[in-house]
Parts: structure tokens; C-alpha cells; sequence
């Protein structure tokens, strides 16, 4: 009898290290696996913040740009409002000489007009004699 319950145990001892072996087995397969999923979102969460270090500087270095962009559109403005005023102004003097032009054009025909009645006047008086 303790034979037969010497070899129950070993029987029994044997199928609990099966059962162990089997069990570590699988959990050294689960483990390789996990250790593959975690290597893998390591390696894309590296390349994407690779990426978003590269979106980064590209946005600074648009920024940037941006910056100075709207620095020289600024300029240009300021450059174009005072062109403009010394347009306006170039206008207001070329319509005031205009008119002076007009005015001694007037005043030409007025003394041109009167030039010829005194001419007409002096000669008037001399074909009576």
C-alpha cells in the first residue's frame, strides 16, 4: 500500500510539473509577445515624436517667417500711405495750377481783347485825318 501511495504521489507530483511546465511555457511565450507589442508602440511613439519635434521647429520656422513677413507687408503699407498722401498732394497742386494757368489764360485773352481795342482805337483816330 505505501507503494501504491508512493506512486500515487509521484504520479500526482508528476502531472502538477507538467501542468507548471506547460504553464511557464505559455507565460514565457505571453511575455515574448508583450515584449514585442511594447518594443513596437515604443518604436512609433518614438517616430512620432520625431515627427512632432520636426512639426515643431517647421511651425517655429513659419512663424518666423510669418513674422517677418508681416514686418516688410507693414513697411510696404506705411510706404504706399505716404506715396499716397504725396499723390494727393502732387493732385492738389497740379488742380492749383490749373486753375492759376486758367486764370492767366483769362487774364491773356482780357489784355490780348484790350490790345486790340486800343490798336483798333489808335487807328480809328489817324483814318479820320
Amino acid at each position: 500500500m505505501e507503494e501504491n501511495l508512493k506512486n500515487r504521489v509521484i504520479l500526482i507530483l508528476a502531472v502538477i510539473a507538467v501542468i507548471l511546465f506547460v504553464s511557464t511555457i505559455s507565460s514565457c511565450g505571453r511575455a515574448i509577445h508583450q515584449r514585442s507589442v511594447w518594443q513596437k508602440e515604443m518604436a512609433t511613439r518614438l517616430d512620432l515624436d520625431e515627427k512632432w519635434n520636426k512639426c515643431s521647429e517647421e511651425k517655429n520656422s513659419i512663424d518666423q517667417k510669418l513674422k517677418t513677413i508681416s514686418q516688410d507687408f507693414e513697411a510696404e503699407k506705411a510706404a504706399h500711405q505716404a506715396i499716397k498722401k504725396a499723390l494727393l498732394q502732387e493732385q492738389l497742386v497740379n488742380q492749383s495750377l490749373k486753375e492759376e494757368l486758367q486764370k492767366v489764360t483769362k487774364l491773356k485773352e482780357a489784355l490780348e481783347d484790350d490790345l486790340k481795342e486800343a490798336l483798333t482805337a489808335s487807328k480809328a483816330p489817324k483814318s479820320r485825318k
